[in-house]
């Protein structure tokens, strides 16, 4: 059986548009992906590690432990051997509290997959290959969640493009979600379900050529 871990945020956590309540995991795209991966013939476990909240590289000023790249080393070695990481973060690198764009957060997911490939694994266990996901862009925030992700728009633009520079410097393999959906109907931000069960459909397509 080969482990794949998901890093990401809450559209990975799967959190339910404009409530602090979760989805199932067979409907959050990480459990869609599983799913289609095993159905293809694969023996894959996917271990999600996805916190409400996490940026690539930059610290929350109200909660503790919302930066990505803080401990991102022990995670790897703690679920290794790993066949691939999917690492889908961006999102809340843009919300109002930050001063940032698109350029900084691509620094951010960059020193990200550095860390990656520098976590103490044990001696015979290989590097796992990496899966960078850029993150639908926002709509128009709505709801409670609009104070926190006002401007993100126009803060994040080319973010996709910038991502796709950095897979191809550091040579990761590439998805970019606003390919095949766009965010939440709901709250702009996040995503419905019918776009997580489109999401893990494609990731898995993705994961299959990789795994192949």
């Amino acid at each position: 059986m080969r482990q794949i871990l998901v890093y990401g945020d809450s559209l990975s956590w799967g959190i339910i548009p404009n409530t602090r309540e979760r989805l199932p995991f067979h409907l959050r795209w990480p459990g869609v992906a599983e799913a289609e991966i095993i159905k293809a013939g694969h023996s894959v476990r996917i271990i999600e590690d996805c916190l409400n909240g996490r940026r690539t590289a930059w610290d929350d000023p109200f909660k503790a432990g919302r930066n990505g790249r803080t401990g991102i080393e022990q995670r790897i070695e703690m679920h290794s051997p790993l066949a691939l990481v999917i690492v889908m973060l961006g999102t809340n690198d843009f919300q109002s509290i930050h001063p940032l764009a698109a350029w900084h957060s691509a620094q951010g997911l960059a020193a990200l997959v550095a860390a990656i490939r520098q976590a103490p694994i044990e001696p015979g266990m290989t590097i796992p290959k990496i899966l960078i996901v850029a993150p639908p862009p926002f709509s128009t925030p709505k709801g409670p969640i609009a104070p926190k992700f006002e401007g993100a728009g126009a803060k994040s633009k080319g973010l996709a493009r910038a991502y796709r520079e950095v897979a191809a410097e550091l040579a990761c393999d590439f998805v970019e979600a606003e390919a095949v959906t766009s965010t939440s109907t709901i709250d702009g931000v996040h995503l419905d379900v019918d776009q997580h069960v489109t999401l893990g459909a494609a990731i898995a397509r993705r994961v299959l050529d990789i795994l192949a």
